[in-house]
């Protein structure tokens, strides 16, 4: 038993529980074995306050069984079609399993504009706040039927790193076919250790994602670093352990070291924050000289034009863009006082020259510090 873990786990009471592909289905359609035994452990947890909000994955696997199409179609209307079809039979499986213990369930289906929406954001929060009172196990999915390509989640790995946000969760859970993360890619290094705790930006993460995608089912190993980052963002842990092993779910919140543990930060973002940080598409972006970074990062200030190198992108005024420094790496997401059009006029000035150089001042700043957001991994000061 360890004492860390249990630490984390004591203080869970609303947990975010993501099954994956390699887990929920098997040769032939949906294992609805394997569906009954993890809705007994997750029933047996719920008898301790505990409440569990899932992200499943499965419905095309589901469509593929039911409509006898032998593989997974390649074009998207195809997918997207056989989603629709299997997502009944998926939902149909939750529901017979929960019932056998006396639970109810409800679908929701999100796109990626109902969490970058603040009001559609806040509507489904509230929808399964209502839902978690009344004792329902809310079983998330992304919409795939008119998701279209650039409005898609990704995975759900992403997804449920996102609707932890959305439910206000204390702790991540995501069940795949392997044991957790490895300090390498097991399929090109057989003796790769298994990290049994890992910090989100410990270097061996970028190790452990690997060069080849999809070991991990879906999503692969590198989506669920990704997920991982953006729960510790929210200063909530997450576990990645085999959900294939039974009874896993009361090994885990035993506090067997089974899995990996991935620690949160210690800088939380709030709601508002790390819905402008991960909800929001950046419509484009600004590059900043190291100076400017520094204040940002480290002084907590805004944005003024005179720290300005590059804009990329047409974007109006109020857009959300990505801050990108001289390395190339985005450190921070903000909304605009003005338009990119504006700021490549006013890009390298001080302050007082903005007036001269559009014919008006709206504002000092490019990006008000209320307004932006650093990304944790890079710490604030």
């Amino acid at each position: 038993m360890d004492n860390s873990r249990l630490a984390y786990l004591s203080k869970a009471r609303r947990v975010v529980l993501k099954l994956g592909s390699a887990v929920l289905t098997a040769t032939h359609g949906l294992n609805h074995l394997l569906i009954q035994r993890l809705v007994a452990e997750i029933a047996a947890l719920r008898r301790n306050e505990r409440q569990f909000v899932l992200v499943s994955s499965g419905a095309v696997a589901a469509g593929v069984h039911k409509l006898r199409l032998g593989e997974k179609p390649q074009g998207i209307p195809q997918q997207q079609a056989v989603a629709a079809a299997g997502q009944s039979s998926l939902m149909y499986a939750y529901e017979e399993a929960f019932a056998a213990h006396g639970l109810k369930v409800a679908q929701i289906l999100l796109t990626h504009e109902d969490l970058a929406s603040r009001k559609r954001f806040l509507n489904a929060r509230n929808t399964i706040f209502t839902l978690l009172q009344w004792g329902v196990v809310p079983i998330i999915n992304e919409n795939d039927t008119v998701a279209t390509e650039e409005l898609k989640f990704g995975d759900n790995d992403n997804l449920a790193a996102l609707v932890c946000n959305l439910v206000a969760a204390d702790l991540l859970v995501m069940l795949t076919d392997t044991d957790g993360l490895y300090a390498r890619d097991p399929r090109e290094d057989p003796e790769a250790p298994l990290l049994k705790v890992v910090e989100s930006t410990d270097p061996k993460l970028a190790q452990a994602a690997g060069r080849r995608p999809g070991y991990l089912g879906r999503g692969g190993m590198a989506s669920k670093i990704q997920a991982v980052k953006k729960a510790a963002g929210l200063g909530i842990p997450s576990f990645i352990a085999n959900g294939l092993t039974p009874g896993i779910l009361g090994r885990i919140f035993a506090g067997e070291e089974v899995g990996t543990l991935c620690l949160p930060h210690a800088h939380k973002l709030k709601s508002r924050q790390y819905w402008l940080a991960y909800n929001v598409a950046p419509e484009g972006a600004i590059l900043v000289d190291t100076g400017a970074r520094e204040a940002l990062v480290r002084q907590g200030k805004s944005l003024l034009p005179a720290g300005i190198l590059e804009v990329f992108g047409g974007f109006r005024r109020g857009a959300p863009v990505r801050l990108v420094d001289p390395d190339g790496q985005t450190f921070a997401v903000g909304l605009t006082n003005y338009s990119s059009r504006d700021i490549n006029r006013i890009k390298g000035r001080k302050t007082q020259e903005i007036a001269q150089a559009l014919g008006h001042k709206d504002y000092d700043e490019v990006i008000h510090r209320d307004n932006l957001v650093i990304f944790p991994e890079f710490g604030e000061g």
